[in-house]
């Protein structure tokens, strides 16, 4: 039963739209937030990061900080950079990548329905993190940036969404890293209608990506609700921005790893080890682009296979079958790597905190772990990516997923839609 509502959009306008998209604030360190808001001063990252309007030696976390983000946000919108639609509505946010099309339904979702568990986790979120949000979206009394959701692929919202996108979008760019962007805009009440009971209809929507951001923008409408002793309800702080995909559009990229060093171990002896515990084939040609070398020869092409880098060759690696739990979570690829040798071999206990262990994202393609391997670490894993429904059973069994598990491309732009959480 889960609560998806149209919502009055704040948005750009028209010819705003491509300068004003920005990568989602989490995506860059505070030097690079800087160098692209100085690149382009109209991206909407100098409001997610509004520190970048300060010098350096002004804390990330100063709550004057915050108060820019609000000051700028409210100066674009009387500006006229941003339009509030005067009715409530649902949109769509179409991304093409690679020829690759998802479609989400940007919406608002219930912070009840995120308490009760209708909207599931796989994640834990850090209290740090959270705050951070948490000061942005009170101090704005906004969410900027939405919450990728998703759900099982559901027919009559493919319908709806085939039907939305015989108009004209409102929005139609490439991005710079040459993803395109559509948006259509759903106004039309009886397709709302449907939209809104198809969603009730499901039992559970999945939290994709944006844990942390779910988590404040829920924590922000719990303390509304207590500043608001007769609230209703029905107020915008109790739902929180979203863009909701069918999970059969959606592509998880492998989350690689990369490892400081061998716990004393000869390379010799390393792989010896590894014999011992998968099965384990040498790849001719040395580095990828020599030899004819090519990242899909050394790329893992199932679920229990991974493949590794080490004193500059590359192999081929499967699990074995009875290595390989049935449990939700012990039985996903990077469990078992985990269980069977990053812990027990390599002495890597706790992968979050862990100094001697890295991750690299699948967007970075493998001649990135060769370049770390040879560089501030000496060995490296390319795994198979975990899949969706992998993701939705662990959270169907309230579980968590392990650390950097997931890698989800191509990220949602911030600014494109702007949820006012109190007018």
């Amino acid at each position: 039963m889960a609560k998806i509502k149209p919502f009055i959009c704040v948005r750009p306008s028209g010819e705003k739209a491509a300068e004003i998209a920005a990568l989602p604030y989490d995506v860059y360190n505070r030097a690079e937030a800087k160098v692209v808001v100085e690149k382009n001063p109209q991206s909407f990252l100098a409001i997610d990061r509004a520190e970048t309007q300060f010098s350096d030696d002004v804390d990330t976390y100063d709550p004057k900080v915050y108060q820019k983000a609000n000051e700028m946000l409210q100066d674009w919108i009387a500006q006229g950079a941003f339009i509030r639609d005067t009715e409530r509505a649902y949109y769509l946010y179409e991304l093409t990548m690679n020829g690759r099309v998802q479609t989400g339904i940007v919406a608002c979702a219930s912070i009840d329905d995120y308490v009760n568990n209708i909207i599931k986790k796989h994640e834990n979120t850090r209290a740090d993190k959270e705050q951070d949000r948490i000061n942005h979206v009170d101090t704005c009394s906004a969410q900027t940036g939405p919450i990728f959701l998703a759900y099982r692929s559901n027919e009559i919202l493919q319908e709806a969404v085939k039907k939305a996108k015989e108009q004209a979008p409102l929005y139609d760019f490439v991005s710079e890293d040459g993803i395109r962007h559509r948006v259509f805009r759903i106004a039309d009440q009886e397709q709302m209608d449907k939209i809104g009971q198809a969603f009730e209809n499901m039992q559970s929507v999945y939290i994709a990506d944006g844990h942390h951001r779910a988590a404040s923008a829920v924590k922000v409408g719990f303390q509304r609700r207590k500043e608001h002793k007769d609230y209703k309800g029905t107020e915008e702080f109790n739902y929180f921005l979203s863009v909701l995909f069918p999970d059969e559009e959606l592509m998880i990229m492998d989350y690689n790893r990369v490892v400081k060093d061998l716990k004393g171990m000869s390379e010799e002896a390393f792989l010896s080890k590894m014999k011992e515990l998968f099965l384990v084939e040498e790849v001719p040609g040395g580095h990828i682009g020599e030899n004819g070398l090519t990242e899909d020869m050394v790329r893992p092409g199932k679920k229990g296979d991974f493949s590794m880098f080490l004193g500059g060759q590359w192999y081929l690696c499967h699990m074995k079958a009875e290595d390989v739990p049935q449990d939700p979570v012990d039985g996903l690829d990077v469990s078992v790597l985990q269980n069977l040798l990053l812990e027990p071999v390599l002495g890597i206990r706790d992968p979050k905190t862990d100094k001697r262990i890295d991750f690299v994202g699948g967007i970075r393609g493998l001649k990135e772990l060769e370049k770390r391997a040879e560089s501030d670490c000496v060995l490296a894993f390319a795994m198979y990516p975990t899949s969706i429904r992998e993701l939705f059973a662990v959270a169907d069994a309230g579980r968590l997923m392990p650390p950097k598990s997931t890698w989800f491309e191509p990220k949602l732009r911030s600014g494109l839609f702007i949820h006012e959480i109190e007018r």
